[in-house]
């Protein structure tokens, strides 16, 4: 029996299946294999086989959760530019990489994404490996546009690149 202490709370079809009592297929694979030793490798692996371009910069996932992911990319000869730095198309493939699986992690299972564009800003030299973050908040998963805030640092905590990743999010299509 409810009391006038108790608090009935509903929750919208967005909100329900981002519970986390209700994890996505992404982010239900992302802990069994997390759970496993290599399991980071291994789910990086796989995310950068699906989208192989991503595999040109050897990414390791090193943090996923529901509207954020961190994607580290190794300072090496291979994603280093002609004065040494990481280049910087090499960080956006990065961050997008952490866009895309956050976005894959965290979207209602009624919504589905489509990348629309990428703006961003060199703010330093990236001399050292770089962490790319990808981050949005639960209530931007709505139809339309929505800005996905990427930023890359170095090892010092130094921003290098930030901007934001345009996605087009739209309604599932009915199933019939």
């Amino acid at each position: 029996m409810l009391t006038s202490s108790d608090q009935i709370v509903f929750l919208t079809r967005k909100e329900f299946y981002m519970t986390p009592t209700k994890p996505n297929k992404v982010m239900s694979l992302y802990k069994k294999v997390t759970s496993y030793p290599l399991g980071k490798h291994i789910f990086s692996k796989m995310v950068a086989r699906m989208a192989p371009y991503f595999g040109t910069i050897h990414p390791y996932i090193s943090d996923l959760k529901v509207n954020r992911c961190e994607c580290l990319i190794k300072k090496r000869k291979k994603v280093q530019n002609h004065i040494g730095t990481v280049h910087v198309i090499a960080i956006c493939n990065g961050l997008e990489m952490a866009m895309g699986t956050m976005a894959e992690a965290s979207i209602p299972a009624h919504l589905r994404w489509i990348p629309k564009g990428m703006s961003v800003d060199y703010t330093a030299k990236a001399g050292t490996d770089i962490l790319c973050v990808a981050e949005v908040k639960p209530e931007q998963w709505q139809v339309g546009d929505m800005l996905v805030d990427v930023k890359a640092y170095d090892t010092n905590g130094i921003v290098v690149v930030q901007g934001h990743i345009k996605l087009w999010i739209s309604e599932k299509p009915q199933k019939h």
